[in-house]
C-alpha cells in the first residue's frame, strides 16, 4: 500500500520538463520543426526562449517537408534568426510564392542553400546571390525564361566561389554552370520535355548567348540524371563535350543515369578512354549502351569504391567478378550496389543463357564475401532463380549481409525451390492474370496473428530466415520481374500487363507475413505477388512494423478482384506513422470502408491511387480529407468520368486549400488521352517520390546531396 501511495503521489506531481538538463532539452527540441521553435515554442518561457535560439538548432534550417510553412512564417523566421542560419533547405517548397525568396537575403552567413523546386527568376536569383558572399553550395531550378545575362557581377562573384551545384533543368540551358569556376561537385537533373504545351517539338540546342564553356578543372563528382526524351540526351552531350576535351585529374565519381537507349558517340568514347588513363574512381554509373559489348570495365581503375550501378546492363556475372570485383578482391568500401535489370549479373556468361535460367550461386557468394559491408543492394527487374542445391539459395547467401539497410528483390527470387517445383498451383491461381471478368472465389478468411501463420510452417522457408537475419533493414522492395506500372513517364497509361514469372506463382500471404519480422522497417514496396489470396500478411506488418512510413502496393493477387481489401483496412488501423501510401490495383474501390480505415493513419501526408476501372465515392474522399488534417497530396487516377473527377478535385481544393497551403490535388481518369499533360504539372517532389512507380533502392549514391 505504501508503494502504491508513493506512485500515486509521483503521478500527481508529474514530471517537470524544465527540470531536464539543457543537453536533454536541446536533443528533444531538435525534433521540432524550426518554424515552431522560433515562432511558437520560444515564447512559452525564458528558458525555452534561450534554448530555442541555440546554435545547434538554428545552424541548419530544414523547410523542405514543412508543409504548413507559408510566406509570412518564412519572413518572420528570417527576420528573427536569419543571421544565425548557415544551411537552409527549402527544396520542394513549390507552394511558396517567388517573392518569398527575397527574404533569404537576410541570411548573410549562408554556406549551403537548396532552392530546388522553388520558383526563382533570373533577376531574383541575381539579387539574392549578390548578398550571399559566403555561399559554397547551391541547388536551383532552371525554368523556361531563365537568362544568364541578367545575373549581376556581384552574383557571378558569389557563383565563382560555389564548389557544389545541383541544377534541375526544365529548358535547354547551361544555367549558372559557366559562372561556377570552382566547381568540385556538379549534379544535373534533366527534366526537359520533347514537346511544348502547344505541341511544338523542342530543340536540344542552347539559347543564343549561352555558348560559355563550363569550368570542370576542379571537378570531383559529376552526376547526371535524365528523364525520358531525346532533348535531354542532346543537352547532356553539350555538358559532356567539355569533359571529353580534358578530364579533371581529381574526378573520383562519374555517374550518368539515362533511361532507354542513350547511344555512345565519339566524344563520349574519348571521355571514357581519358578516364581509363587518368583517373581512379570511387563511384560509377553509365548508360547501358556505353558498357554493353565493350571492354571499358577492364580498363577503368578504382580506388576505394563506395557505389556501383550497372542498371539494365547485359553485364554477366563472370565479367562482374573479374573486372569489377577483380576476382574476389576485398571491396569492403562498397556500400551501395545497383544491379537492377542486370539479367545476367549472377550467371558466368550471357551468350547462350536464357534470362529464366538458374543463377550461379558461386558468383553471388563471391559478391557477398567481397562486398561484406553492403548497405544498399538492388537486384530487381530480373529473373534470379536459385537451383536446388542445399545452402545455395539466393536468400541464404544474402542473409550474410548483416549491414543491409535497403534491399530490392524480384518476386521469383524469394520462393523456395522445392515449393515452386512440387507445389501445384492453388485454385485461385488458375484464373488468368489479366484484366477480365470478375471471378467469385467465396468468402475469404485469414489468420489474424503470427501464430496462425506459424502453423502453416512458413518459418522454415528461406525468405522467412532472410527476414529474420536482416533485423535492421529499413527499406524493402519485392517487385515482380515483369511488372510495369500503368503510369509510365511521358507516355499514355499502359493498358495491359505481362504475366508474372512461373517461379513467382507460389509467392503470397506467407511471404508477406515473414516481412513483419522487420521491426525497424520504414519503407515497403510489394508489386505483382500473384498468390495473394487474402492479404493476411499485411495485418502482421501493420501490427509489428510500427515505424512504417511509406507503403506501396501494386497488382497483388488476381487482377480481376481486390482480394486483400479486408486485410488492408485492418492493417491501416495500426499504421500510426504512415506518411505516404501508394496503391496500384485494377478495380480498386476507394469507398467508405477504405477511407474510414485510412483515417486511422493520423500522420498520413500523401496518397496516390492508380486503378484501371477503379471507382471512388466522393463523399468518402471529402470526409477523409476533413479527418486527416496532415494530408497535403491526393492523387487518384481511376476509371471514373472526367466530370466526376473534376468536380471532386475542385471540391477538395475549395474546401481545404486555404488551411493547407501545400495542398496538391490531381484526380483524373487513368486512360484519358490528356493524362500526360496533367502529369507535367505535378510538383517534381511528389512525382518523383510517390506518383510514379520505380525502384528506389541504390538509385543514387548515399548522401549524394544533403
Amino acid at each position: 500500500q505504501e508503494v502504491v501511495s508513493e506512485e500515486s503521489e509521483e503521478e500527481s506531481n508529474g514530471v517537470n520538463l524544465m527540470e531536464f538538463s539543457d543537453e536533454i532539452l536541446l536533443h528533444i527540441l531538435s525534433y521540432v520543426p524550426c518554424t515552431d521553435l522560433v515562432l511558437n515554442v520560444r515564447r512559452t518561457c525564458r528558458k525555452l526562449a534561450t534554448l530555442c535560439l541555440d546554435k545547434s538548432l538554428t545552424h541548419t534550417v530544414l523547410l523542405q517537408k514543412d508543409y504548413k510553412v507559408n510566406k509570412d512564417k518564412v519572413k518572420q523566421l528570417m527576420r528573427d534568426i536569419g543571421k544565425e542560419i548557415y544551411q537552409l533547405n527549402m527544396a520542394g517548397c513549390y507552394w511558396l510564392p517567388s517573392s518569398t525568396i527575397d527574404h533569404v537575403t537576410r541570411c548573410k552567413n549562408l554556406v549551403k542553400l537548396n532552392l530546388s523546386g522553388c520558383h526563382v527568376t533570373s533577376l531574383r536569383l541575381s539579387k539574392m546571390l549578390s548578398t550571399l558572399q559566403h555561399l559554397r553550395s547551391l541547388a536551383i531550378d532552371v525554368n523556361p525564361g531563365f537568362d544568364a545575362s541578367q545575373l549581376s557581377s556581384e552574383c557571378k562573384a558569389t557563383l565563382s566561389r560555389v564548389s557544389e551545384l545541383k541544377q534541375t533543368l526544365y529548358t535547354p540551358s547551361y544555367g549558372v554552370v559557366p559562372c561556377c569556376t570552382s566547381l568540385e561537385k556538379l549534379l544535373l537533373y534533366f527534366e526537359i520535355l520533347d514537346r511544348s504545351r502547344e505541341g511544338f517539338m523542342l530543340s536540344g540546342q542552347l539559347m543564343v548567348g549561352e555558348s560559355n564553356v563550363p569550368h570542370y578543372q576542379n571537378l570531383r563528382i559529376f552526376y547526371a540524371r535524365l528523364a525520358p526524351g531525346y532533348v535531354n540526351q542532346e543537352v547532356v552531350r553539350l555538358y559532356l563535350a567539355v569533359l571529353s576535351d580534358r578530364t579533371p585529374e581529381n574526378l573520383h565519381a562519374f555517374l550518368i543515369s539515362a533511361p532507354g537507349s542513350f547511344a555512345e558517340t565519339g566524344a563520349t568514347k574519348n571521355l571514357l578512354d581519358s578516364m581509363a588513363r587518368n583517373v581512379r574512381l570511387d563511384a560509377l554509373q553509365l548508360p547501358k549502351a556505353w558498357i554493353n559489348g565493350s571492354g571499358l570495365l577492364q580498363h577503368l581503375k578504382f580506388n576505394n569504391p563506395f557505389y556501383f550501378s550497372f542498371s539494365r546492363c547485359t553485364l554477366s556475372g563472370g565479367h562482374l567478378i573479374q573486372r569489377v570485383i577483380n576476382g574476389g578482391k576485398d571491396l569492403k568500401s562498397l556500400t551501395s550496389l545497383n544491379l537492377s535489370g542486370c539479367v545476367h549479373c549472377l550467371a558466368p556468361e550471357s551468350l547462350f543463357r536464357k534470362a529464366e535460367d538458374d543463377i550461379d550461386s558461386s558468383i553471388l557468394e563471391s559478391l557477398v564475401v567481397s562486398c561484406c559491408n553492403l548497405r544498399h543492394l538492388n537486384l530487381s527487374a530480373a529473373h534470379h532463380h536459385s537451383s536446388e542445391s542445399i545452402g545455395n539459395h539466393l536468400c541464404q547467401l544474402l542473409s550474410r549481409l548483416k549491414h543491409l539497410l535497403s534491399l530490392a528483390l524480384p518476386v521469383c527470387s524469394i520462393t523456395d525451390v522445392a515449393a515452386s517445383v512440387e507445389k501445384p498451383p492453388t485454385t485461385p491461381n488458375l484464373v488468368p492474370q489479366t484484366f477480365g471478368r470478375k471471378v467469385r472465389i467465396g468468402i475469404q478468411t485469414y489468420p489474424r496473428n503470427l501464430g496462425d501463420q506459424a502453423n502453416q510452417k512458413i518459418e522454415s522457408s528461406v525468405f522467412w530466415a532472410l527476414m529474420g537475419s536482416l533485423r535492421f533493414l529499413e527499406t524493402l522492395e519485392i517487385i515482380g520481374s515483369s511488372f510495369s506500372s500503368a503510369m509510365p513517364r511521358n507516355e499514355p497509361a499502359i493498358r495491359n500487363s505481362l504475366p508474372p514469372c512461373v517461379r513467382a506463382q507460389s509467392v503470397g500471404d506467407s511471404e508477406v507475413a515473414a516481412i513483419s519480422q522487420l521491426t525497424y522497417l520504414q519503407s515497403l514496396t510489394l508489386a505483382q505477388l500473384p498468390n495473394i489470396l487474402t492479404g493476411s500478411g499485411l495485418v502482421n506488418i501493420g501490427l509489428q512494423c510500427q515505424h512504417l512510413r511509406t507503403l506501396s502496393l501494386a497488382n497483388l493477387g488476381m487482377m480481376g478482384k481486390v482480394v486483400y481489401m479486408s486485410a488492408l483496412t485492418d492493417m491501416l488501423k495500426h499504421c500510426k506513422c504512415l506518411r505516404d501510401l501508394r496503391l496500384e490495383q485494377p478495380y480498386f474501390c476507394a469507398g467508405a470502408q477504405f477511407f474510414q480505415a485510412l483515417s486511422h493513419c493520423s500522420s498520413l501526408q500523401r496518397l496516390c491511387i492508380v486503378s484501371r476501372s477503379g471507382t471512388l465515392q466522393s463523399d468518402a474522399v471529402m470526409s477523409f480529407m476533413a479527418n486527416c488534417l496532415e494530408v497535403i497530396m491526393c492523387h487518384m487516377f481511376m476509371g471514373e468520368s472526367l466530370t466526376v473527377c473534376k468536380n471532386l478535385q475542385q471540391s477538395i481544393v475549395r474546401s481545404f486549400q486555404a488551411e493547407r497551403p501545400a495542398l496538391n490535388v490531381v484526380i483524373f481518369p487513368l486512360l484519358h488521352e490528356d493524362l500526360t499533360e496533367v502529369i507535367r504539372d505535378v510538383p517534381m517532389r511528389h512525382l518523383d517520390e510517390i506518383t510514379l512507380f520505380k525502384s528506389r533502392v541504390a538509385e543514387e549514391p548515399p548522401n549524394l546531396w544533403w
